[in-house]
């Protein structure tokens, strides 16, 4: 009887040593950009959807884009002057905190930020967004639905029922107010009936100038950057 695949044991020891490795090859990988792009850039990501990354990444083919494993790219750029791969580019670490990715690009920072800017697409809301206003369905026939969608409609919470086969709704229903955070039958509903609240927005936060070592901030957060300034100068007293 041949020897099922289910029963083949892994190694503990090469999944971590695999995972060690590509942790590595992503700084090797950063740090080379860091030494072929004249400008670096950090970007957050509001509403995050890949396929709207996908879109920028094609479009910027001459560029080159990291997304995600923030603490690997910190060790990659630097957390501190003593570390930083190369000057200032530990101020860039800073901002790597939460939906971030790094941006190295040759572009200056008039081109990176008028496109980014202009760069907004609305899409359907996820459950945990908040409402951005409120929604109710008039009662009546819902003829865009077929027949057989109306017991999921019910599912949902829909007060709905067939009249001569017709989906219809037997009253009005609030959908969501101003404000509300989205449940997940809140947003399928708004989906269905396409209702679009949230914006995938990207905005640049900070960059720094590979040919100067010069660091700005673009963006708002400078309590945290102050706050962070204080750390450095209490670690450097010492």
């Amino acid at each position: 009887m041949p020897k099922s695949k289910r029963d083949k044991k892994v190694s503990l020891t090469k999944t971590a040593k695999k995972g060690l490795e590509l942790k590595q090859n992503l700084i090797e990988e950063l740090r080379k950009c860091v030494d072929i792009y004249r400008h670096v850039f950090i970007f957050s990501v509001e509403n995050m959807r890949n396929n709207k990354l996908k879109d920028i990444r094609t479009a910027w083919k001459h560029s080159r884009f990291f997304f995600g494993k923030n603490k690997v790219m910190m060790i990659a750029l630097g957390k501190g002057p003593t570390d930083e791969y190369k000057d200032n580019l530990h101020k860039v670490s800073r901002f790597l905190k939460g939906e971030v990715g790094v941006l190295f690009t040759n572009k200056t920072k008039d081109e990176v930020q008028e496109y980014f800017d202009n760069f907004k697409e609305t899409d359907y809301a996820r459950a945990g967004n908040t409402a951005e206003m409120a929604v109710t369905l008039d009662e009546g026939p819902l003829e865009q639905f077929p027949h057989s969608m109306e017991p999921q409609l019910r599912q949902l919470g829909l007060p709905t029922a067939l009249k001569k086969g017709v989906v219809t709704l037997i009253k009005d229903f609030e959908v969501c107010k101003e404000g509300d955070t989205l449940t997940p039958e809140q947003a399928r509903i708004l989906k269905l009936f396409g209702y679009e609240m949230a914006e995938f927005k990207v905005t640049i936060k900070c960059m720094w100038n590979s040919e100067t070592g010069d660091f700005a901030q673009l963006a708002d957060g400078s309590e945290d950057m102050q706050h962070d300034e204080e750390e450095e100068d209490e670690d450097g007293s010492e």
